[in-house]
């Protein structure tokens, strides 16, 4: 009896096997769709009932009584095509729609971490979120903010490099000012504890115009190079810094 009649209408819930045997009238079924976007459970039901229709026909093929046949078109009847698409759209769209709000949240969240508070101006309204976070210091900026230097000049190379070291929680912060060095050369900043222990910090190429070449007639090659390092060595740890070449020519040293 149909509702209209009334009798209750039966609790949505208990359609979804009905369903799945595929004799709802199309309003049944359209209604019982709607109900079924969006309730995890009835889809994990129809799930498990949908395994169970090749079993079921086959009951309903067995020979029996002359109702037999007629249960068995019941029980074997699959939804119309039309009824498919719309379950499987529906159902579909809602878990790709919950997956990419969490997608879009654990994106949002890493950019956050990983960037740091961004300037954005709204279109036409001049306003702005959190300002920017400031782009990281050259080496030479950082170079000439450090209090602590130490200098050294090689007789023979003519070369001169000063190291600007500030101690850190990790270790120590080491920025290189090279000058009077010609290439082409590639090389390394060594540092030295007081163990003897050697560690590479830093490595370059220099071109043949050099790096700090003063009276060069290029304005690169008069400016100095400046490298930044570091290494797990505390200020106190380190003995002295060397210059190498990679072929293991010793270009300067400096005592720290």
């Amino acid at each position: 009896m149909s509702p209209s009649q009334g009798t209750a209408a039966p609790n949505e819930h208990e359609t979804v096997g009905a369903y799945a045997l595929g004799i709802l009238d199309d309003a049944e079924a359209t209604a019982f769709e709607v109900h079924l976007a969006g309730c995890d459970w009835c889809a994990n039901q129809l799930d498990e009932l949908s395994g169970m229709e090749p079993m079921l026909a086959a009951l309903a093929d067995l020979p029996g009584s002359g109702s037999t046949p007629v249960i068995g078109e019941s029980l074997s009847a699959r939804p119309s095509p039309r009824l498919v698409e719309k379950l499987v759209d529906e159902v579909s769209e809602q878990r790709a729609r919950k997956r990419r709000r969490g997608f879009y949240l654990v994106a949002a969240a890493a950019a956050l971490i990983i960037g740091g508070p961004i300037a954005v101006s709204a279109a036409g309204g001049g306003e702005t979120a959190a300002p920017a976070k400031p782009l990281a210091a050259s080496a030479q900026t950082t170079f000439d903010r450090m209090t602590r230097k130490v200098t050294g000049t090689d007789p023979a190379t003519g070369v001169t490099a000063t190291v600007g070291m500030d101690g850190k929680g990790w270790g120590t912060s080491a920025v290189l000012e090279l000058k009077g060095v010609k290439g082409p050369l590639k090389c390394s900043m060594v540092v030295i504890s007081r163990s003897g222990e050697r560690q590479t910090i830093g490595s370059w190429s220099v071109p043949a115009q050099g790096y700090g070449i003063a009276g060069a007639a290029s304005e690169t090659a008069r400016k100095p190079l400046y490298i930044g390092g570091g290494t797990a060595l505390s200020p106190d740890q380190i003995d002295k810094f060397e210059i190498v070449t990679f072929d293991g020519k010793k270009l300067v040293d400096v005592d720290a």
